[in-house]
């Protein structure tokens, strides 16, 4: 439960939910992380809900965090066209979500300090 004193405190330190939030809590219930690339100035994160059969791509940044810089996600199944989020963002990218039960995706993001993006995989 937040009470006014948390709101309070994270004022006054500067934190931010958007800051403290994990990609599973971005991508929302049933998400689990499946896989991670390590970047300069991010990290991606693809999880899996296996209840709604949809992949989700999120972009946490790891430098620059709380100043907008160009940050973005990217997910694409076989033979179709690729879902991207891009934009000047302070803390995350995405979530990008596809429908992707028994497909394999092509996943990937970063900041401008690295851009990343993944063969197909996880079939």
């Amino acid at each position: 439960m937040v009470t006014g004193a948390t709101i309070a405190a994270a004022t006054i330190f500067g934190a931010s939910p958007a800051a403290a939030a994990t990609p599973a809590e971005i991508c929302g219930s049933g998400y689990v992380q499946i896989d991670s690339q390590t970047l300069t100035g991010s990290r991606v994160h693809l999880l899996w809900n296996n209840t709604s059969g949809y992949n989700c791509v999120v972009t946490m940044k790891t430098t620059n965090i709380g100043v907008p810089t160009r940050t973005g996600t990217y997910l694409q199944l076989p033979g179709q066209t690729a879902l991207v989020s891009a934009g000047d963002y302070r803390y995350y990218a995405g979530p990008t979500k596809a429908y992707a039960r028994d497909k394999c995706v092509k996943w990937g993001g970063g900041t401008n300090a690295q851009w990343w993006y993944s063969g197909f995989e996880h079939c």
